[in-house]
């Protein structure tokens, strides 16, 4: 079973590349929160903004965070461990009971990229993966030939001084 620690960590690297783990913001708090189901009619979003901004910080240690967790069960008369055990219990961090791809025949048909044709087939590499802004345009070699001329670089074979 995870702890509130380890949940914290969890928490506050989620939704941040750029995080350590060490500090939590408001959203990835108010994220936790809503997963463990801690926020509902009696502790709101407002409640929990009010309780962070009383420590004057962006992000919090877990030590700040405790004192958070304090003030907030303080304020509404619940006991602070109901609120870190709900916390600690709530699994890690993503979203749960979330609609998962249906994989039926129609969908693999229409999404399978070797049966494009015309301009589409040109969207995708031989291995079905798009090709991004070159599949979606014409380049222009910029040689100052026009498209489907033959004698190309042909000129200076005419036309050399002997």
């Amino acid at each position: 079973m995870a702890t509130f620690e380890s949940q914290f960590i969890a928490f506050s690297k989620f939704g941040d590349t750029r995080s350590d783990g060490t500090t939590i913001s408001l959203s990835q708090s108010d994220k936790w929160m809503k997963q463990a189901k801690v926020i509902d009619k009696n502790i709101t979003t407002t409640d929990t903004a009010i309780a962070f901004n009383k420590l004057k910080q962006k992000t919090l240690s877990l030590e700040d965070y405790n004192k958070y967790i304090n003030d907030l069960a303080n304020t509404k008369n619940i006991a602070p461990k109901l609120l870190r055990d709900k916390m600690a219990s709530c699994g890690l961090p993503g979203t749960p009971n979330t609609t998962q791809p249906t994989n039926s025949d129609t969908v693999s048909r229409l999404t399978d990229t070797t049966n494009y044709t015309g301009s589409h087939k040109e969207r995708f590499d031989e291995s079905g993966k798009g090709r991004g802004k070159e599949g979606r345009t014409d380049a222009s070699a910029n040689d100052g030939y026009v498209q489907g001329y033959k004698h190309k670089d042909t000129y200076d074979e005419k036309h050399t001084t002997k």
